[in-house]
Parts: C-alpha cells; sequence; structure tokens
C-alpha cells in the first residue's frame, strides 16, 4: 500500500516530469523555426539549443527519453 507521503512524492514527480517534457516540447518547435527561418547562428538558437540538451539530460536521467 501506497502512504500518503509517498504518492505526494510521485505526484511531485509526475508535475515535474510533464513540465520538463512541455518545456522541451516548445524548445524543439522554437529551433524548428529558427532553423527554418536560417537563424542557426544566432545567439537565441544557441541558448534554446543548450536548453534543450539540458533537458534532455533530464528525461533521459529520469528514465523518459527526450
Amino acid at each position: 500500500m501506497i502512504k500518503d507521503s509517498e504518492k505526494s512524492r510521485l505526484d511531485s514527480f509526475e508535475e515535474m516530469l510533464l513540465s520538463v517534457r512541455e518545456q522541451y516540447d516548445e524548445k524543439s518547435r522554437k529551433l524548428t523555426e529558427l532553423k527554418s527561418a536560417g537563424k542557426e547562428k544566432t545567439a537565441t538558437y544557441r541558448q534554446l539549443f543548450a536548453e534543450k540538451m539540458h533537458l534532455q539530460i533530464c528525461l533521459r536521467c529520469t528514465g523518459c527519453t527526450g
């Protein structure tokens, strides 16, 4: 049987995971837009790319692929 504290921790983890997935998808979408506009060399593109890679690592560490 799952204790209330364990359920709370699991709920918090699932919330965090959903947030990370949403952020990852948003970064991917923005990168696609910038790439289609030929802006791969911009600081914004590079920053978003780094953020996306960080989120991907977070997803892989949780056992989810990104």
